[in-house]
């Protein structure tokens, strides 16, 4: 089974209050995070027979407001099933809502390389935050379980296959493949890019993810790991793409 990671940036929010519960989706940053929504939607629907529906099993969040406000309006996006030309039932698990995990909280992870001589408050966050983030990224990043062993013997089950030929095959293509969306934020995202990747953590800050942005990740039953995207915004154009309260690209 190969392990599919999508990490999602929140949406833009606003900045001027230092209490989690008012730093809500500003309107373009509710605006970013529907158009990701249905963006994925797409992406889930998969292109043909061959390609397609994409097997989503879990969506995770951080515990802070923006993040599990973007994750709300991207989930009334995705379907809880979907249904092929034939309109047969190719997905019917739907995708699991996991409760937000603080060890996806923004923060510093790491040091970066090069730069200054860090301050003490700078080393008490990054002290504060790396832990979190990297059980964080040893809880989610790893090789997908095998599926379950099916019973070759049981005559009723090789029985019922031959009814439902259509759902099967569809649903045996899906299992060779598991989705996990994550939705979180820039710096954690980064720090997630450089470990999967075996790049040096500390240059984390050297990338650079706009808000509502997907990095795609791969991770096959060897081990391997490849990136498919890394702070994708083509489904956002010109106008709606932001880091943080900057807009466009000349900042």
């Amino acid at each position: 089974v190969t392990k599919h990671l999508i990490l999602i940036r929140h949406g833009q929010y606003d900045e001027t209050d230092k209490n989690d519960e008012k730093r809500i989706l500003t309107a373009l940053g509710r605006h970013q995070a529907e158009m990701t929504g249905k963006r994925l939607a797409r992406m889930i629907a998969g292109v043909n027979e061959k390609f397609g529906p994409c097997n989503v099993t879990k969506i995770r969040v951080s515990n802070l407001t923006r993040a599990k406000e973007t994750a709300d309006i991207i989930a009334r996006q995705l379907p809880p099933s979907i249904k092929n030309d034939s309109n047969d039932i190719v997905l019917v698990d739907g995708i699991e809502r996991m409760d937000p995990d603080p060890n996806l909280n923004e923060g510093r992870p790491a040091h970066t390389i090069p730069g200054g001589k860090a301050s003490s408050s700078i080393i008490e966050k990054m002290d504060e935050c790396h832990p979190n983030a990297e059980r964080a990224f040893e809880n989610y990043f790893h090789r997908a379980d095998p599926p379950p062993q099916q019973n070759n013997n049981d005559e009723e089950l090789i029985a019922s296959t031959t009814i439902t030929t259509t759902i099967d095959s569809n649903k045996e293509q899906s299992q060779q493949h598991e989705f996990e969306i994550i939705v979180g934020h820039a710096n954690i995202i980064r720090y997630f890019f450089c470990r999967a990747l075996q790049l040096p953590p500390e240059a984390w800050l050297r990338l650079c993810i706009f808000n509502c942005s997907l990095t795609y990740l791969t991770i096959r039953p060897t081990g391997t790991v490849s990136a498919r995207m890394l702070g994708d915004i083509g489904h956002l154009g010109y106008e709606n793409s932001t880091f943080s309260m900057h807009h466009g690209f000349n900042w």
